[in-house]
């Protein structure tokens, strides 16, 4: 199951992983994303253990929104060492997705 990532907990999830962390900004009205979610669950089970994958709901969590200029969604960021190293805007197909994430493991 993918992760909830929140304006309280992306510090210490996202930020101070040592891990790959691919973050879906997302919203519950928003089509593009509602189509893309099955994807990031399926990439959430595929790397488990290896990869973080989750969700910001970009409607309940404005401060990490802002702070990473999402003014499109879905927008699929992926950080690593704190830093973002790739992005993503736009539902894509899986195969794209997971070429990024083997690029930065």
């Amino acid at each position: 199951m993918a992760l909830e990532f929140t304006d309280a907990n992306f510090q210490t999830t996202v930020l101070d992983s040592d891990k790959l962390t691919v973050v879906d900004f997302w919203a519950e009205w928003c089509g593009p994303c509602r189509a893309i979610g099955p994807v990031i669950e399926e990439l959430s089970k595929e790397y488990s253990g290896k990869v973080n994958v989750g969700k910001v709901n970009v409607d309940h969590n404005p401060n990490i929104s802002v702070n990473y200029g999402i003014t499109s969604i879905p927008a699929i960021l992926f950080i690593k060492g704190g830093k973002v190293v790739d992005k993503q805007i736009g539902a894509v197909p899986k195969s794209m997705l997971d070429k990024k994430i083997q690029s930065h493991m």
